[in-house]
């Protein structure tokens, strides 16, 4: 567990980008695991969504842990759990919940400065002081988790749109000076404000790439540390579904399998 901490860490340093796809179950994660990943993420509205539930902190704590579980356990490469705002307001909660979740196997985390219900950032302060005692606790249980702290002033629109810039650089200076590894401002597509992201916190940054991103290649010439997808990967996979389920009930053919991996594949991916 030390072990994969330090790789996924060092992974956040370059020379290349760290590109994560996000996982929702174990048969997606051996997927990506299959395809050369260094490391995978979670996501917790794919989780989620395979859970029967809504995304924002509805999925009960332990039902997430477990599916992180499953998870970790199907790959031996480094992962790290989305566990939104780590499901608690104080921070000794919230650290409870990180030994949990490296206890389930993962390595590294995302914790959210949004309160729940999505209206509102959570103070610095508070926000702050939830990531150092959870880097004080992890490094005490002896595995520094890798702490990915996510500002959402760009995905939820908060505040005035000219401001969202500087509020994104205070708060992710912030979090990285508390003991973060990276930050994480999802929300942003274009070029300018990644670059001015980037140049303004002075440290690692992860991007959330979404229909409009810039390349992965335009990514890591502006010195993007870490690229993920999101649930992205998921909501594909559930159009591919909507699309055989049409076929199925309007014209009655399976043209699907033509695109399917076949049975044998599957069988020894799970092996």
């Amino acid at each position: 567990m030390l072990e994969k901490a330090e790789r996924l860490r060092a992974l956040h340093k370059g020379p290349r980008i760290l590109v994560l796809p996000n996982a929702w179950d174990a048969a997606s994660a051996r997927v990506f695991a299959a395809e050369g990943f260094s490391a995978i993420a979670t996501t917790s509205a794919g989780v989620a969504a395979a859970l029967g539930y809504p995304d924002g902190g509805v999925v009960p704590t332990h039902e997430m842990i477990e599916a992180i579980a499953r998870i970790a356990r199907a790959v031996r490469i480094p992962v790290t759990a989305d566990i939104e705002h780590a499901y608690a307001t104080a921070p000794g909660d919230a650290a409870d919940v990180v030994l949990r979740v490296i206890a389930a196997g993962a390595v590294g985390i995302n914790i959210e400065d949004c309160v729940p219900g999505g209206h509102e950032l959570e103070p610095i302060p508070l926000q702050t002081e939830k990531i150092l005692v959870i880097a004080k606790a992890a490094a005490k249980s002896g595995v520094r988790v890798v702490i990915n702290a996510r500002t959402d002033v760009f995905l939820r629109a908060l505040g005035r749109p000219e401001s969202r810039l500087a509020v994104a650089i205070d708060r992710g200076k912030a979090f990285l000076a508390a003991g973060a590894d990276c930050v994480f401002v999802p929300g942003v597509r274009d070029r300018d404000t990644i670059a001015a992201l980037v140049q303004g916190i002075g440290g690692p940054i992860n991007i959330l790439a979404v229909k409009g991103t810039p390349p992965i290649s335009e990514l890591e010439a502006f010195g993007v540390a870490r690229v993920s997808v999101g649930s992205g990967p998921m909501r594909a996979s559930l159009a591919l579904v909507r699309d055989i389920a049409k076929e199925l009930k309007t014209s009655g053919t399976f043209g699907f399998a033509d695109r399917t991996l076949s049975y044998d594949e599957v069988n020894e991916l799970m092996r």
